[in-house]
């Protein structure tokens, strides 16, 4: 008896080990497809890494088609030179031919990088408007996208996460040998890129407040040239008169010396948002006040009399841009700003024109050619 209790549970014991050397045979099997595609990833293999996310992948919808640049593989490399990962466990599904295989990734922190590409986007769209007096829409090209990537990529060092990942393996008879293939779909994609394909698409990766601070940051970096462009301020002052294009310069000039801003509040309802920001800016009014000033003791004078229509316009003109140009007065106004989410970001419409009367204030329109009117 003493050696029946004894032999069974070494029995037990004999069979239990062999069960698990007949599963552990094609798990291994398993385990080696996975480790041979991602092991590939590790050594920044650019085929492999075409195999899974091409380059059109992390912006789809663009219809463009380019070749396949080193800077657009390098873009890759750069992104998965921090990539690893952990096999966890296996299952295996016989009868279904299929297996999964989850696992643990590292990978650089997308969220982030997908908040740094979205600023980047919308700091170059921004910039674009303002390279040139055309009010025709910007577009970013997919070349320019790739070439913002691999800029956020090369400056900045961003840190690692890590995320679980089930990837999923078919099951093919090869010469009676069974291998194992890794199943492609988008959620093994996003995985493998630790989210940015959907961090890319997400209409929230910038809220309303961090849109608006793009905004405010790029106009208050731009040269005064760039600024008169955005804020289309021959536009403004209207017309190609040269007198009016000074006193255009000299605003713009106005608003490059004193701009500055801090944010406010932010209130969200549903698609639609309303940031606050006290703007600082030239004080329109103190240069109003005193012009008009001047201007009235000139006009009550016999000087204007004799001076005759044109001559008082000149003046006018000579006056304002005087007051202008020797400002140094400054004043900080609460305005608020309308964004909407159009399904693939917040989008400050209009932006121009918004802009443009918040910081030319009373000085959006001129206030000669009311003059000129009357006293014609």
């Amino acid at each position: 008896m003493k050696s029946v209790r004894f032999l069974l549970p070494l029995l037990l014991l004999l069979c239990t080990f062999s069960l698990c050397g007949c599963t552990s045979k094609e798990e291994k099997k398993i385990e080696d497809a996975v480790k041979q595609e991602l092991d590939q990833l590790k050594n920044l293999d650019s085929v492999t890494t075409q195999k899974y996310i091409s380059y059109q992948e992390l912006f789809p919808g663009e219809p463009e088609d380019i070749a396949i640049s080193s800077d657009i593989e390098e873009v890759f490399s750069l992104f998965f030179q921090d990539f690893d990962y952990k096999i966890l466990d296996v299952n295996v599904d016989k009868d279904k031919q299929s297996a999964q295989a989850n696992l643990r990734l590292v990978t650089l922190d997308a969220h982030a990088l997908a908040e740094d590409f979205s600023k980047a986007q919308l700091k170059h769209e921004i910039s674009q408007s303002a390279s040139s007096e055309e009010t025709t829409e910007q577009t970013i090209s997919l070349e320019e996208r790739y070439t913002l990537l691999d800029e956020l990529l090369k400056s900045n060092d961003y840190q690692t996460v890590e995320r679980n990942c089930t990837i999923s393996l078919d099951a093919s008879d090869k010469d009676g040998e069974t291998s194992w293939e890794i199943r492609r779909t988008n959620t093994l994609e996003n995985d493998l890129v630790g989210g940015l394909m959907n961090d890319l698409t997400d209409p929230d990766i910038l809220s309303p407040e961090d849109t608006l601070l793009v905004y405010l940051n790029t106009l208050k970096n731009m040269s005064t040239e760039e600024l008169g462009n955005y804020l289309n301020a021959d536009s403004i002052i209207s017309t190609e008169d040269p007198a009016k294009i000074s006193l255009a310069e000299a605003l713009v000039k106005q608003v490059h010396s004193t701009f500055d801003y801090s944010i406010g509040e932010t209130t969200v309802s549903g698609y639609t948002a309303t940031v606050t920001a006290n703007i600082t800016t030239f004080d329109s009014d103190a240069i109003l006040e005193n012009y008009q000033k001047e201007l009235d003791t000139y006009l009550a004078s016999v000087d204007a009399v004799i001076d005759g229509a044109q001559k008082r316009y000149e003046k006018s003109y000579s006056l304002l841009l005087e007051y202008i140009e020797e400002n140094t007065a400054t004043k900080t106004v609460e305005t608020t700003f309308t964004l909407i989410n159009d399904g693939a970001s917040w989008k400050l419409e209009d932006a121009g024109t918004v802009f443009g009367q918040a910081l030319f204030g009373t000085l959006s329109s001129s206030p000669v050619e009311d003059e000129q009117e009357t006293n014609g």
